[in-house]
């Protein structure tokens, strides 16, 4: 008997555990889509960069691009509820640099912070539907 408890236990534990995993997954934020914001730039200079973002449960995937049309690949991607965060990593000169991303999704508007330390820009993405 005390064999069938412990396995019914740990039936229900796993159940309980499945429903919360999908429960959250259908309350998180819809960022799928295009999204633009302009950020300035370190000579104050605004340039505008476009988001294309593509979620599956959790995880988060797309492209971020810039002045040029250069077009960089989302790594690292998450979505918790409505918070966001991922990466991108630029290349320059040969050298490259990956620069986190995390932010909280507001309706139809993602108020990111990019970088770190006083590189650090924050700024906000809005849907678009072009």
């Amino acid at each position: 008997m005390a064999a069938e408890w412990r396995i019914m236990k740990k039936f229900v534990v796993s159940a309980f555990a499945t429903l919360a995993l999908m429960a959250m997954s259908a309350f998180a934020a819809d960022i799928n889509g295009k999204w633009s914001a302009e950020i300035e730039g370190r000579n104050g200079q605004k340039r505008t960069t476009t988001f294309n973002f593509k979620a599956a449960g959790n995880a988060l995937t797309g492209t971020v691009s810039g002045p040029g049309g250069r077009e960089l690949n989302i790594e690292d991607g998450k979505i918790s509820g409505d918070d966001v965060s991922f990466a991108v990593t630029m290349e320059y000169n040969g050298n490259s640099r990956k620069v986190m991303y995390k932010g909280k999704l507001q309706g139809d508007q993602l108020n990111l912070k990019a970088g770190e330390g006083d590189r650090a820009r924050e700024f906000t993405a809005k849907r678009t539907t072009s």
